[in-house]
């Protein structure tokens, strides 16, 4: 009898943790609403600043999220500096000399430490400010839930092998999204991000020059009079990923891959004869569907594996551990 009954109570003990476990791992919308109730605010004036200044730095800041989301979880990570003791995640391949606006981060942050010191972690900062850049430039708004602590440790490898490249194909980014959880659907709606921002003549110099069947060939001879055929020529060369509204938040990303003017080769695998093409076309003819969706999987996405409770820390300086 006592050890049944030790092994109810052990089992009870067990349920409770875990059920406190999950709770304190939950995310929500009104995690600062007390602590920091001047957050939303705080970033937005500062987001709002950084885009009036330079209009590509929306989509910069929106890449943060996607680039930290796809590296172990919304964690902070892609933010860390390396040190002569520590490897972090900018120098990884997709990183380097490709994602940017950590400047304007460190702005958020000093401005969001003056208001609640100690408060709010770089990992939600990154959240809330991919949902404002969103907004300013013409995009859906949403509810962005928060709680997610920092990490104190990076991988420059799981950067290498986990953020999808513009090389893929449409099997490889499906693969890579499936791995962090996203559906093919969520895969095409976050792509969309790139109605939005530009791409280094480097990303797209193969597709432009090489690829024939699936892309405009006047498009292609605009795109290369700015991108040299040689590597190591024109490399950092800018192109809009979408020629009609590059500075606006819309769906005409999509209009340009049915056009087959898709600027990377992964764009354009979204629509190629495949699985994505349907979705692409119901993006087209329905834009509410597109934006509704892409809210969904960018709240989806910032679910991904996140540090709550004692786990991780409060950065003081997004650029490096406490």
């Amino acid at each position: 009898m006592a050890s049944s009954k030790n092994n109810t109570m052990f089992f009870l003990f067990l349920l409770v943790t875990l059920l406190i476990g999950s709770s304190s791992a939950q995310l929500s919308t009104s995690f600062y609403s007390k602590s920091c109730p001047k957050l939303y605010q705080t970033v937005k004036s500062t987001v709002q600043s950084a885009i009036q200044k330079e209009t590509r730095m929306g989509a910069s800041l929106l890449r943060l999220f996607f680039h930290d989301c796809f590296v172990n979880g919304c964690d902070g990570s892609l933010l860390l500096d390396d040190t002569s003791s520590f490897t972090g995640e900018k120098r990884a391949a997709p990183n380097v000399n490709s994602v940017r606006g950590f400047e304007v981060i460190d702005n958020i942050k000093s401005a969001v430490e003056k208001a609640c010191p100690g408060v709010v972690s770089c990992a939600d900062i990154l959240a809330v400010t991919a949902r404002d850049s969103v907004v300013i430039l013409g995009g859906p708004n949403w509810n962005v839930k928060l709680g997610r602590r920092d990490a104190r440790t990076a991988s420059q490898g799981a950067a290498n092998s986990s953020i999808p490249a513009p090389t893929f194909n449409l099997n490889r980014l499906i693969s890579s999204f499936s791995a962090v959880g996203l559906s093919t659907k969520d895969m095409v709606a976050l792509s969309g991000a790139h109605t939005i921002g530009q791409a280094r003549c480097t990303t797209f110099r193969a597709r432009i020059y090489n690829e024939t069947n699936n892309i405009d060939s006047s498009f292609a001879r605009t795109r290369q009079n700015s991108c040299p055929r040689n590597s190591g020529s024109g490399d950092n060369n800018l192109a809009p990923l979408d020629l009609q509204t590059p500075s606006k938040f819309d769906n005409n990303y999509f209009k340009n891959l049915v056009n087959k003017k898709g600027l990377l080769h992964s764009d354009q695998q979204l629509f190629n004869g495949g699985s994505a093409d349907s979705i692409v076309r119901s993006y087209i003819n329905n834009p509410s569907s597109f934006n509704s969706d892409f809210v969904a999987a960018m709240i989806k996405m910032g679910d991904i594996r996140p540090l709550t409770g004692s786990s991780g820390e409060i950065r003081k300086n997004c650029r490096r551990r406490n």
